[in-house]
């Protein structure tokens, strides 16, 4: 993380506490922030399990808990882990304009798709994420299937 802003950093730690609060309810640890000119405007993790919804991702709690806005123009999403197909759609939906991946080694996600929608991509492969999602997976193989939908075909 040493290539990122101090501002960067300490919202990226945010989504990263997010992630691990997650991971403390026994669900998937990815965790998210949105910010906007220094300012959180919501934050969330992923809580699928927690919730029974499919849909729960960390990136789409962060966006549903920001309610309705207007433009998401100059807006970073935060987010520990690269987003999956549903998360990106949402990112290039409301034309999110900035991405802080916390890390793509356990999941590459769909980073050409947004940056072919003009998304701007910084990939830090933070140690503490990578290390907390591998051993995630180790630990609840299914569960992690599950949420990427590894065994459906």
């Amino acid at each position: 993380m040493d290539q990122i802003s101090e501002d960067d950093r300490r919202f990226y730690k945010i989504a990263l506490n997010e992630a691990k609060k997650s991971l403390s309810e026994n669900g998937v640890p990815v965790g998210a922030v949105l910010v906007k000119d220094g300012k959180i405007i919501s934050s969330g993790h992923n809580q699928r399990v927690q919730k029974n919804n499919p849909i729960a991702h960390g990136e789409m709690d962060c966006i549903e808990k920001a309610g309705r806005q207007t433009s998401y123009k100059g807006m970073t999403l935060y987010t520990t882990l690269s987003p999956c197909m549903m998360c990106s759609g949402a990112i290039i939906q409301f034309k999110i304009p900035r991405l802080v991946i916390g890390e793509n080694k356990n999941f590459d996600g769909n980073i050409e798709i947004l940056k072919k929608n003009g998304v701007e991509i910084i990939i830090l492969n933070d140690n503490d994420s990578v290390t907390m999602m591998n051993n995630f997976i180790k630990l609840h193989p299914e569960l992690w299937d599950e949420d990427i939908q590894k065994h459906v075909f």
